[in-house]
């Protein structure tokens, strides 16, 4: 794989999860971690093969997919087995996959969840005998949002005392750090933990540019276009992240018709969709990529060379997740946000996590924007909401949000009629 030596965090993690440690590393993103925990659980497999020796838990599908082809170039020699387990894939051949007991399973919480719920004993019999559990992009696994499915999972698998647990991270936050404070479990070494010293310097590589761009909110799809298209940046990789799915698609839609080659993740893609976006990204058959938060964690595109904000997002940690995409393993990278009226709070809360200011953006100018771009800007982002309510774009997900909220509704009723039957009771 062309690595030669290992970097801070593998130096520093390999050592002690090959002595039987649990583990917490902290690093910046394009650091390495996944081989800092791939490379010592392979080579303990190898000690003693068999299947499900461990399992690896992370936030995305996109990003189990790319831990599962590190694992595979990894163990390409061993005749390993993996499986991911993700949404948006068939359940039933994911299931026939777990009954046949793979080395590695790289899941979702939410799919596995379902798995454990309902696909029978065969299929979940293999995580009993867990040796190894990995929590990747583990502040974000740790969140109340995947609470649910972890306390499912955690139900079948092995003891803390009685598997290894691995915690890997960019974001070290205080529900991470205070796992180390937990008393070590009988018979185990205390939990080793590598952070950098100052999280300042986990943030934001040295390569890495910050710049912004101060813009009036309704005309932000113009200057966009320019950035993407001015000499400078015309054959840049770039990846343009938003903050909410009906945005993704309106800027691809948009920039498709202004011959930018571009494609979109986001979550109300199918999954098989979101692969070949990413595939062709990968491949530079599309030369930038309109994405929302669910390809700001670990995804690791080498090409990547410019990351720009056109939403800012509302945590500080999401924007250092985002720059991460560029700048990484010591190559060079440029990040814009765009800063609209309501952003300065956001770009001031930024600023003071990564412990750095940004630079004004000088390439583009408001004349530039007013000559060139202004207008048939303008007509591609109409014609392309017309295109979209044509489409019932976000018509699925108004579905889903009516049947929770008619789910959450029968409940609250429910509830209340049995408070007043025990009140009627009681009278």
């Amino acid at each position: 794989m062309a690595i030669t030596t290992p970097s801070d965090i593998q130096a520093a993690c390999i050592p002690p999860i090959l002595e039987g440690r649990d583990c917490i590393g902290g690093a910046r993103t394009g650091s390495g971690k996944t081989i800092a925990f791939a490379a010592p659980m392979l080579t303990k497999w190898s000690e003693d093969p068999y299947g499900v020796f461990g399992l690896i838990l992370t936030p995305t599908r996109e990003l189990a997919l790319q831990i599962a082809e590190q694992f595979a170039a990894l163990g390409s020699t061993m005749n390993l087995k993996t499986c991911v387990v993700v949404g948006g894939v068939d359940m039933i051949k994911q299931t026939l996959e777990l009954q046949k007991k793979p080395h590695f399973v790289i899941a979702t919480p939410g799919r596995l969840a379902d798995h454990i719920n309902s696909s029978g004993e065969e299929a979940i019999s293999g995580l009993r005998r867990v040796k190894h559990l990995v929590f990747d992009e583990a502040d974000r696994l740790l969140s109340s949002t995947f609470a649910p499915d972890l306390e499912v999972i955690m139900d079948v698998l092995p003891k803390p005392e009685q598997r290894q647990t691995l915690l890997f991270t960019a974001t070290v936050t205080d529900a991470v750090r205070s796992l180390k404070d937990a008393p070590p479990k009988a018979g185990k070494l205390p939990v080793f933990i590598h952070e950098v010293a100052n999280p300042d310097d986990v943030a934001i590589p040295s390569t890495l540019t910050q710049s912004y761009l101060l813009v009036p909110s309704y005309v932000k799809e113009a200057y966009l276009y320019s950035i993407l298209t001015i000499e400078e940046n015309a054959k840049k990789s770039a990846i343009v992240f938003v903050n909410r799915t009906y945005t993704a698609e309106l800027l691809r839609r948009m920039l498709q018709k202004m011959e930018v080659r571009v494609t979109s993740l986001h979550s109300e893609m199918p999954q098989s969709e979101r692969m070949n976006a990413l595939g062709r990204f990968r491949a530079e058959a599309a030369r930038v990529l309109i994405a929302t938060d669910v390809a700001s964690r670990g995804l690791d595109i080498p090409v990547v060379q410019m990351v720009v904000n056109f939403d800012i997002p509302a945590d500080a940690d999401d924007y250092v997740h985002r720059v991460g995409r560029t700048a990484r393993a010591g190559r060079k990278g440029e990040s814009i946000s765009l800063v609209a009226e309501r952003d300065v709070t956001r770009i001031e809360n930024i600023e003071a996590r990564v412990n750095q200011k940004m630079s004004k953006y000088e390439i583009v100018s408001d004349n530039k924007i007013i000559k060139e771009a202004l207008t048939p800007v303008s007509v591609a982002k109409r014609e392309s909401v017309m295109d979209m309510d044509s489409d019932n774009f976000g018509e699925k997900r108004k579905q889903q949000k009516a049947r929770a909220a008619a789910v959450v509704n029968a409940s609250v009723k429910k509830a209340k009629k049995m408070k007043k039957k025990k009140s009627m009771k009681s009278d």
